[in-house]
């Protein structure tokens, strides 16, 4: 299991009320952000990715109508695409590999920690 501030350094939300939980994200050391109001420059890549839902998910449509298989499946779909921003690497093979640093990193510290007499346990 990895803490979430070792995953996600900072998160960017919309202003609105719906959002409002995210400041609890704070008490792990993952920094929130809010956006101003009608500033979408502030959230570009946000909106860029909104955009590729939209492929999926038709604007005025409530995502309310698709299961969440469904929604995995797009989220999958969108992953699953090269990006120029990764140079042209896929957003899912990237965060792989980084879990996978982070799960390399925990398993280095518990064997120093080990060879110390202490106990650790990590999650593979």
């Amino acid at each position: 299991m990895f803490e979430i501030s070792e995953v996600f350094k900072t998160i960017t939300a919309y202003n609105g009320t719906e959002f409002s939980e995210f400041a609890s994200f704070e008490k792990w050391a993952t920094k929130v952000y809010f956006a101003h109001p009608y500033s979408s420059w502030e959230r570009s890549r946000n909106e860029h990715h909104n955009g590729m839902l939209r492929e999926f998910i038709p604007k005025g449509v409530s995502i309310n109508e698709y299961t969440d298989g469904e929604i995995l499946r797009f989220a999958d779909s969108m992953n699953g695409r090269p990006r120029r921003s990764l140079g042209y690497h896929y957003p899912d093979e990237l965060f792989d590999a980084f879990l996978d640093q982070i799960s390399s990193s925990l398993k280095i510290c518990a064997t120093v920690l080990s060879t110390s007499s202490v106990n650790v346990f990590v999650i593979d």
